[in-house]
Formats: structure tokens, sequence, C-alpha cells
């Protein structure tokens, strides 16, 4: 089933994600933080680390947001990170935020959609993403277009939200996302919607042993999933 953030609308998925980040992204970074209780830089500071033997070159940021995984992946010193996203809301924040912190000679920001990606074939040492393959339109089109620019030997590295499936989380986590997240959420951004399609979109989602088949179908090699949190999110890495 396709979760769409605006069930009242026309459009595709592609479409209704960007004008929902759109809305959502002068408030977005404040939101993701206090959301998580701050759990959410924790989870990107392990995901990154996933990489620190590879030492990779060139990194790709898919779905980059505002930058936060970009700016995370400095910590490997790499030549260059280039973040791309579908929302020229979220990169406009995310440009302020690099030219304001010195990272914009490091960090190139660019429109671009995930599921065609406008680079060569084996192009990028690493090819990471945070929170973003569940907004693909095509998770398979998607994933397969970041295997196709990553070099021979490159890696990948995932980090998505999961479900919880073990008593009392499963219960407090359910809660949580349907009751509390979407109040708050319309509070501050003032978007009815976006707060509510991110539990749906979620529970949706195929994670765990489900999604690291997706990965192995498509050509990829030693998929690994790694739970964060009691299964609130999970890290996904996997070689080309």
């Amino acid at each position: 089933m396709t979760v769409l953030p605006y069930k009242d609308k026309e459009g595709s998925k592609k479409e209704q994600v960007a004008e929902m980040f759109n809305s959502i992204s002068k408030r977005y970074d404040f939101l993701n933080h206090f959301l998580s209780m701050g759990i959410d830089i924790l989870w990107r500071k392990k995901a990154i680390r996933q990489l620190k033997a590879h030492q990779p070159k060139l990194i790709l940021d898919v779905a980059t947001g505002t930058g936060d995984l970009a700016i995370e992946a400095l910590t490997l010193n790499p030549e260059r990170i280039t973040g791309v996203d579908i929302s020229e809301g979220m990169l406009e924040m995310g440009r302020e935020k690099m030219k304001r912190l010195g990272y914009d000679d490091r960090i190139e920001m660019s429109m671009g959609d995930s599921e065609q990606l406008l680079f060569e074939d084996n192009t990028f040492d690493a090819v990471v993403v945070a929170f973003g393959v569940r907004n693909f339109q095509d998770l398979e089109k998607g994933l397969a277009d970041m295997r196709r620019v990553l070099k021979d030997g490159g890696m990948v590295v995932i980090l998505e939200f999961s479900n919880p499936t073990a008593f009392p989380m499963k219960q407090l986590y359910s809660f949580y996302s349907k009751a509390v997240l979407p109040m708050i959420g319309k509070l501050v951004s003032k978007d009815n919607s976006a707060y509510t399609y991110l539990p749906e979109s979620v529970q949706e989602f195929p994670f765990g042993k489900e999604f690291t088949g997706i990965l192995d179908k498509l050509g990829f090699k030693q998929t690994k999933c790694i739970p964060l949190t009691f299964g609130i999110s999970s890290i996904y890495t996997a070689i080309k």
C-alpha cells in the first residue's frame, strides 16, 4: 500500500513528499531532535561509524534534507560530500546551515531525484541516507540507482525507522507515534498531515530481514541490519 502525506490531494507520492517537506522545512531540525529527545543525533553518529574502516573519499547523501547526516560524515575526512534532495525548502535551510558552519566548501547540496540520480555509474565510494528511503515512490528503483552510482566494493549505509516488536516498547512506541507525535508536530509545524504520515509510512515500510532481502535481491552483498534503541530504528549496511 502506498502511504501518501495528503490523502485528499492529487499528485504522486514523490510530489506530495516534496510539498510536505517544503511545508515543514523551517521547523524540521527542531522537531527532529525534540521529538526523538536527541536520540536521532546518536543514531546518525553510529550510522556514519559503519564507514570508518572504508575511509570513503567521495560520499553521496541521498535525501539529505537539511544535511545533518552529511555534516556527521565530515568526521570521516572525505574529499567531498554531495547531498541531493527533492525538497527545495529543505535544501535552502541546509545551505544556510552549511554556510553558517563553514562547511559549504566541502558539502554540496543539490536538487535531485533519489530514484533517478544524475551521476555516472561507479562514482561514489559510499552512499548514505537517513530517514529517506521510506519516502521513495519506488523503493527498489531508488535502491537500485544508489547501487548504480556506487563504486565496486563501495558501501551503502541506510538509517531508517523500524517497528519495535517486543513488549512493552511495541505498545509504548505505537501510542507515542500515533497520538503524541502528530499532536506536537501539528502544533509546531502547522502541517496537519506531516506527522500523521510519519507513523503511517513507518507502519507500512519493510524492516529487518524483509529490507535486507530487498537489498540482496538488487545485488548488494554482505547485507546487515543493526537494530537501534529497542528496534525503533535500524542501520542497514551493504557492499556493492
